[in-house]
């Protein structure tokens, strides 16, 4: 689903103001990318990197071209797993977060259980803070 050009410049602006909002896109992003829903992961990291650091500064920190990273995040772009990767450790630098992947089942339970090798494992992106 394609975001309006009004409704994309309302969620950077809320995500400059807002540090909680900010920090919940990057999440979500993740999120999606986890789940399979690529299309609108990139749509969302490309968002969260227009309203923080930037492309031109995305570009200098990755040594990755700014042409590059604007064609990894558009509709067609395929980027590898380690140039993925790489961006997000620096956006997760940058905003001085740590994400971690966790399994929701286990992360709702209240008492230890060792779960078994078939257990349902659906991920979860954490934020450190």
């Amino acid at each position: 689903m394609a975001l309006t050009k009004d409704f994309r410049k309302t969620v950077q602006a809320d995500a400059r103001r807002d540090p909680a909002f900010r920090r919940g896109l990057l999440s979500e992003a993740l999120e999606s990318l986890l789940a399979g829903e690529v299309a609108l992961g990139k749509e969302l990291l490309r968002d969260y990197i227009n309203a923080t650091v930037g492309f031109p500064t995305l570009a200098a920190e990755t040594k990755i071209h700014v042409k590059t990273l604007h064609q990894m995040f558009g509709p067609s772009g395929n980027p590898t797993a380690s140039k993925l990767f790489e961006i997000v450790a620096n956006l997760q630098r940058a905003e001085g977060v740590h994400l971690e992947v966790r399994s929701a089942r286990d992360a709702s339970r209240t008492r230890r259980v060792t779960p078994s090798p078939r257990a349902d494992r659906t991920p979860a992106v954490r934020s450190g803070r």
